[in-house]
């Protein structure tokens, strides 16, 4: 397939699994650069066996936080977001057809320039720099709105989300979350009563709304490349969607901490904030309980995401973790 991309005169020199995806396989492949005029690709490949979570491939996105992974999501998300003005990965061949490897396949370029974690934790100039090219980006992607809320290939197919709001969808995805790690974890357990009342609490003082901001929904620093000239990349992009832009928000400041402050905008609605960060924690215990069941090899990292989201999660019920 990277053959297929440059032509028979590319020579491969090596292939290194990258670390870090847990719904698809992501390689970088080296080449000889002679015929291709490039050092190296990267090779995406949305297969079960790559898959952690077991969920599937191509669920056809009804449920807007149901598993968002494969080749067409990836594409359309793709042209959406360089329509609106957003950088990633330039691709440079796709395989849809799962005939030479089992799996639907992408040969996008190898950005090159690390990801923009590194670059914070390192307190680098450089990071500060994409972090503001990522803010002014991001202006960019919340500013196209839709009347409808959903992900992105399955609103341009005309298709219907689940639920009748963002926020429904949202509260109903934090019970089932609540109850699964109720089930896995005693301290939530203790206070499942106290969870659940919350969150039917806060979900009350919701207003409705009717127009709904694109985000990327799963947004990381380690979801930002850093070019070589230092722009910012968006990848995992599968999940694109257009929902309330509150929940990107309370994504952003879990992931990005005092790092936020250049990310954070005025008029986010409070309510839809407070909801959505309880909700994001019971999430961030379930989900990363639900993936250690596999042989996820980074068990310590996701055990870190637990114990710091059930700590959160517990705080806002006045309990200590």
């Amino acid at each position: 397939m990277v053959r297929d991309a440059f032509g028979p005169g590319c020579r491969i020199v090596g292939v290194d699994r990258l670390r870090g995806g847990t719904k698809k396989g992501v390689y970088r492949v080296r080449l000889n650069g002679a015929g291709s005029g490039v050092a190296s690709v990267v090779v995406y490949r949305w297969a079960a066996e790559e898959d952690f979570w077991g969920g599937g491939v191509g669920d056809g996105g009804a449920d807007p936080f149901a598993h968002a992974s494969g080749l067409e999501p990836f594409l359309v998300a793709r042209r959406r977001l360089v329509e609106v003005g957003a950088r990633v990965p330039d691709v440079l061949f796709v395989d849809g057809g799962r005939g030479r490897c089992g799996a639907d396949v992408a040969v996008v370029e190898d950005v090159g320039g690390g990801n923009l974690e590194e670059l914070l934790d390192a307190d680098t100039e450089l990071g500060r720099a994409v972090l503001g090219d990522l803010s002014r980006m991001l202006d960019l992607v919340h500013r196209d709105r839709n009347s409808r809320y959903g992900r992105v290939d399955l609103v341009e197919r005309g298709g219907r989300s689940l639920g009748e709001s963002c926020e429904g969808v949202v509260l109903d995805r934090a019970l089932r979350d609540l109850g699964e790690a109720a089930g896995r974890e005693p301290r939530v357990g203790a206070v499942r009563g106290q969870l659940d009342d919350r969150l039917r609490e806060l979900h009350a003082l919701v207003e409705p709304r009717s127009e709904y901001s694109l985000i990327h929904g799963e947004l990381g620093p380690d979801h930002v490349l850093v070019t070589l000239d230092g722009a910012a990349v968006l990848i995992d992009i599968e999940g694109l969607m257009y929902f309330d832009v509150e929940w990107e928000h309370v994504f952003l400041r879990q992931r990005f901490h005092e790092h936020y402050a250049v990310l954070e905008r005025p008029g986010l609605d409070p309510r839809r904030v407070e909801l959505y960060r309880l909700a994001m924690h019971l999430s961030l215990v379930a989900g990363p309980l639900r993936l250690l069941d596999g042989d996820f090899p980074d068990r310590a990292a996701m055990l870190g995401i637990v114990e710091h989201s059930l700590r959160e999660a517990l705080a806002l019920v006045g309990r200590r973790g």
